[in-house]
């Protein structure tokens, strides 16, 4: 492009080039193209800035890269062209809050009141996702009421963050007032709404509160997506109810002409959570009949159940059917197969754990039941 008669450096261009680049884990190339821009006559901006302080936090080393991009930030600020815009300190602000750290959060905030800068519905949503994220309820709480004071008003994103962040620190109540809020306003439930409260309810084994959420989705007029029906399925298998999470899975194998691999997926791990790992094998090798192929996740997740039951054998008809798939184990598929061998071993913590169950008395599947 460089050789063109036509090109002329510019910020737009280095920007997009450097953000594919950090998006790629490429942070050095984002670097040397930061570099090149200067040499070629181009002054950055903050567009630029904000390219290059996201390239640093894809990186795997979060404290250098938190590190880094603070020092972006205080570089900015001297600089009447770079001056921190919106969007550098909703970049910054997630990331401080995705790590916990709350001081840094609470100093960003104070800076931006004083300056020129306000924020807006998407700065208060982001570190709420993030403190959400990390369970975190505390703070996430003084960042709505921060938005709140600010005169900003929620939109559904608000709401969806404060409902999954409550359903998964299982705080029921707070997010049943929250849907509550939700259906008074003038914004309106979305898919990702009605999925959450169904898996967090499923998690608790609230079976009853999950089907009613279900019920009211349908009630709404709400077409239920494969994501709605994968939750329903993993909801039953939390609660226990195999059978009935079968029934969810054929009714979705019926009404659709291509099985989506992550609904597969789904109903393998009900099988597995229950203790019914022939089931889940059988499941497996039928899939073709199921009109739907297996992807690496579907072998991730196998591998490990049956390396966490010992089925030594499956585990090698496993491989090997893996690799007439086609489908290649990545660096991240060996590092978790060795942390689940490791932890069969010997002495391990799990094998600890296991032996001192197996000393006491086992319940009947009859009082499994009656005692939950």
């Amino acid at each position: 492009m460089q050789k063109q008669r036509w090109y002329i450096p510019d910020n737009g261009v280095y920007s997009k080039l450097i953000s594919v680049m950090g998006k790629k884990g490429q942070t050095r190339m984002a670097m040397w193209l930061f570099s090149e821009m200067k040499n070629s006559g181009c002054r950055p901006d903050a567009s630029v800035y904000n390219a290059l302080i996201t390239a640093h936090l894809h990186t795997r080393d979060k404290a250098k890269a938190l590190e880094k991009v603070r020092g972006y930030f205080d570089k900015m600020k001297g600089m009447e062209r770079c001056q921190p815009n919106v969007v550098t300190y909703n970049i910054l602000l997630r990331a401080f809050a995705q790590s916990g750290k709350v001081d840094q959060v609470n100093a960003l905030f104070k800076d931006m009141d004083m300056s020129p800068v306000s924020p807006d519905v998407y700065t208060f949503n982001g570190v709420m996702d993030a403190y959400g994220k990390n369970g975190m309820i505390k703070e996430m709480e003084a960042v709505l009421t921060r938005m709140r004071s600010n005169e900003c008003k929620p939109d559904i994103i608000t709401f969806n963050v404060l409902i999954d962040s409550y359903g998964k620190k299982q705080e029921f109540e707070k997010m049943e007032q929250t849907f509550k809020s939700l259906m008074r306003s003038k914004e309106k439930p979305t898919m990702p709404t009605f999925n959450s409260m169904i898996i967090n309810y499923g998690k608790a084994r609230m079976i009853d509160k999950a089907e009613w959420v279900f019920k009211k989705m349908n009630d709404m007029n709400y077409m239920p997506s494969f994501i709605t029906y994968e939750c329903m399925i993993m909801m039953y298998g939390y609660c226990g109810s195999v059978s009935r999470a079968r029934e969810i899975f054929e009714e979705v194998v019926e009404s659709e002409r291509v099985l989506k691999a992550s609904t597969l997926n789904a109903m393998l791990e009900v099988y597995c959570r229950n203790g019914l790992y022939m089931e889940a094998d059988k499941l497996f090798h039928n899939a073709s009949a199921f009109r739907v192929h297996p992807d690496a996740s579907t072998y991730k997740f196998l591998y490990k159940a049956y390396t966490k039951a010992d089925m030594k054998e499956h585990v090698q008809i496993l491989m090997k059917k893996m690799e007439k798939d086609g489908i290649v184990p990545n660096k991240r598929f060996f590092l978790e197969a060795l942390e689940v061998f490791g932890s069969r071993l010997p002495g391990s913590d799990s094998e600890n754990r296991k032996s001192t169950r197996s000393s006491r008395p086992r319940d009947s599947p009859r009082d499994v039941v009656e005692n939950n």
